[in-house]
C-alpha cells in the first residue's frame, strides 16, 4: 500500500506517536480517506492497525460513515435492508484540501466529502497530541461536518438500515489485535455486551501492555452511544446514527470531539478515570 503524499508526524515530548496520511492510495472499494497510523504509546507500542485481514477497510484512526444519503464513506459492502451486506458502486471519498495549521503536536485540516462527482460535506478536522505523564499522552480529535448541498443530508448506519447492533459510523479507532481480546470497561461496568451501545462518559480498552481510554468531550458527543468490538476484532467508535438517522439541514454543521488517552501498561478504573479527567480538563 503506497503512501506517497503528505504524511505529517505527530510528536509528544519529541517522540513520534502518530503518522497522518492525507492522500492514501487504496483500492476503490475501501472508500479513500485520511487516517492516523501507526499510532503508538510513548514507549513505541503500536495501538492501531491498517487494513487488517479481517476488515480491509479499517484504517487506523479517523472518521468513517457507511451511509451519507446512500453513499458509502466507510468501505467494504453496504448493508441493504432485507438484503444484507451488498457490493454496490456507491463509494465516496474524503479528499484532503489543505492544512490550515500543521505543527509537530497537531494540525487543522480542511476536507471535502465527494461522491458521484459532487461534494456533499465539507469537514474541518482538528487533531492535537498532548503529553499527560511520562507513560501517557492524549489524542484530541474534533471533526465538523457541514452540509454544503441545497437539500438535507441523511446520515445512517447498518443499524438504521435494518441490522441490529451495527450502529457504526463517525469517529472510529481500529486497535491492535493480539492473541486474546482486550478488556473493556467503564466507570461502572465491563464487557463488550454491556458497554456496546452505552452512553458512558468514558470507556477503556486494555491490551497486554497498553490501554486506550476514550471520552466524548462535548455534551453532544457524550450523548452518542459507543460502538464497541473486542471479540471479533478490537475497535471503538462513537455512533452518529445509533437507532435513528441523523439529518443535517443545508448549511448546518455536525460537530463531534473525542479525546483518547494512549497509555503504556494496563490501567485500572481509577487510573483510567484520572488520566481522562486530566486529558479533557480545560
Amino acid at each position: 500500500m503506497k503512501t506517497p503524499h503528505d504524511t505529517p508526524v505527530l510528536r509528544v515530548a519529541g517522540r513520534p506517536v502518530g503518522r497522518y496520511v492525507t492522500r492514501p492510495e487504496l483500492p476503490g472499494r475501501l472508500s479513500p480517506r485520511p487516517y492516523l497510523h501507526p499510532v503508538t504509546t510513548l514507549a513505541g507500542t503500536a495501538v492501531t492497525e491498517l487494513s487488517p485481514a479481517d476488515h480491509l477497510h479499517h484504517l487506523g484512526v479517523g472518521v468513517a460513515v457507511p451511509d451519507v444519503e446512500g453513499f458509502n464513506f466507510w468501505g467494504g459492502r453496504t448493508y441493504v435492508r432485507d438484503q444484507g451486506p451488498t457490493e454496490l458502486d456507491n463509494h465516496g471519498a474524503q479528499r484532503h484540501a489543505a492544512f490550515q495549521l500543521s505543527d509537530p503536536d497537531g494540525f487543522v485540516e480542511e476536507l471535502r466529502w465527494v461522491a458521484a462527482g459532487a461534494e456533499l460535506l465539507r469537514e474541518r478536522r482538528t487533531v492535537a497530541a498532548t503529553e499527560l505523564t511520562d507513560t501517557a499522552w492524549a489524542l484530541d480529535f474534533t471533526f465538523s461536518l457541514t452540509n454544503i448541498t441545497a437539500g438535507p443530508l441523511s446520515i445512517g448506519s447498518p443499524a438504521t438500515n435494518g441490522r441490529p447492533g451495527a450502529a457504526y459510523g463517525g469517529f472510529f479507532w481500529r486497535a491492535r489485535k493480539e492473541d486474546g481480546p482486550p478488556d473493556v470497561f467503564t466507570a461502572g461496568t465491563e464487557g463488550e455486551a454491556r458497554i456496546h451501545g452505552a452512553r458512558a462518559d468514558w470507556l477503556a480498552l486494555a491490551g497486554a501492555t497498553w490501554t486506550l481510554v476514550f471520552a466524548g468531550a462535548t455534551e453532544r458527543t457524550r450523548r452518542d452511544p459507543w460502538f464497541v468490538r473486542t471479540t471479533e476484532y478490537p475497535g471503538v467508535g462513537s455512533s452518529l446514527a445509533y437507532d435513528e438517522r441523523l439529518t443535517v439541514a443545508p448549511g448546518d454543521t455536525v460537530v463531534r470531539r473525542i479525546v483518547t488517552v494512549v497509555a503504556d501498561g494496563r490501567l485500572d478504573r481509577d487510573g483510567a478515570a484520572a488520566l481522562i479527567r486530566k486529558a479533557v480538563s480545560p
